[in-house]
């Protein structure tokens, strides 16, 4: 494997970690969506807001399957 595929791959795992415990936080769904929100914005600054909305519906929708 290229190092930048390892990075990626340990980058993606982290946000994918903190966004399974920030949804399984007893907290309401949209506390924590807004939470993962600020979360992939605060990591990935240079992505476009309907890019951090979609990363963050397809957080959700493999966590609810």
């Amino acid at each position: 494997m290229k190092p930048l595929h390892i990075v990626l791959s340990v980058v993606g795992g982290a946000i994918a970690g903190a966004a399974v415990g920030l949804l399984l936080a007893p907290e309401k769904g949209e506390e924590t969506r807004s939470k993962l929100v600020k979360l992939v914005k605060e990591k990935f600054p240079q992505l476009k807001n309907s890019k951090v909305e979609e990363i963050v519906d397809e957080i959700t929708e493999s966590l609810e399957a």
